[in-house]
């Protein structure tokens, strides 16, 4: 598995496990230089964004991905976390529909989660 294929898979699973909603993953690779995969998704709380938000950086950590950047603090609507090859976005619901990046975005191809939750 590549480490931008292992990244994603790990920053949905730590999603996931703090049920984070519509987790979305987006191939942009065709598209975009700047990032390989962006994941989204979102909370309905500010805490519920924060421990998403603490999950992922303490699952990809430990598997060694350090961020290059986190951008949004605890009060944020928006956290955007920045892995190099993954960029993970996590919304509060409302500022997900704001920003709607799914529509901003729409000429990656949206990848199936359940096949990055179902690999241990």
């Amino acid at each position: 598995m590549s480490s931008s294929k292992e990244m994603v898979t790990l920053a949905c699973k730590a999603l996931d496990d703090k049920l984070g909603k519509d987790i979305k993953i987006i191939d942009i690779r065709e598209v975009s230089v700047i990032a390989d995969y962006f994941v989204i998704a979102s909370g309905s709380n500010e805490n519920q964004v924060q421990a998403m938000v603490d999950n992922v950086d303490e699952e990809l950590g430990r598997a060694g991905y350090e961020a290059k950047q986190i951008e949004g603090s605890k009060n944020s609507a928006w956290i955007l976390m920045d892995y190099g090859d993954m960029i993970v976005h996590v919304f509060d619901e409302e500022n997900r529909l704001f920003y709607d990046l799914e529509r901003i975005w729409r000429d990656g191809k949206e990848l199936d989660i359940s096949e990055f939750l179902e690999h241990k």
